[in-house]
């Protein structure tokens, strides 16, 4: 994990190695609230500033997904320029869960002259397996 961070320009502290093994770990995107939980051990803020600092690293997606607030997830590309881990995620109306559907690419796009799209986000919702 300390190479991954290392990578992106962070320096490894001890909470931020803890925060990115956490999202590394969960298998899935993670809210600041579900974080605090799996970290008992580092408070509210200390998690943010580690994700903030991951944010501006781009070591983390931030995906907004209707539910409660943002979710983070470990970027694992390895471009400045370009970011070739961008995937579609799916959002549980019921557990309010947010999955990673990482085998199905987000479809390109082309936008307008004169916009520039800086990111892109693919979210369906509806039920996960789980909750049928």
């Amino acid at each position: 994990m300390e190479h991954l961070l290392e990578e992106h320009g962070v320096k490894p502290t001890p909470n931020r190695l803890l925060v990115a093994r956490a999202l590394s770990g969960a298998g899935r995107p993670l809210s600041l609230m579900e974080l605090e939980a799996r970290l008992e051990t580092i408070d509210k803020s200390n998690i943010f500033r580690a994700l903030m600092a991951f944010r501006e690293a781009h070591l983390v997606h931030v995906l907004e997904d209707s539910g409660d607030g943002v979710r983070y997830e470990l970027c694992h590309s390895h471009h400045e320029d370009h970011d070739d881990d961008v995937h579609v995620h799916f959002y549980c109306v019921k557990c309010h869960k947010t999955y990673c559907l990482e085998d199905i690419p987000v479809p390109p796009v082309t936008v307008p002259e004169g916009y520039d799209a800086e990111s892109v986000s693919y979210l369906l919702k509806g039920t996960c397996p789980d909750c049928r």
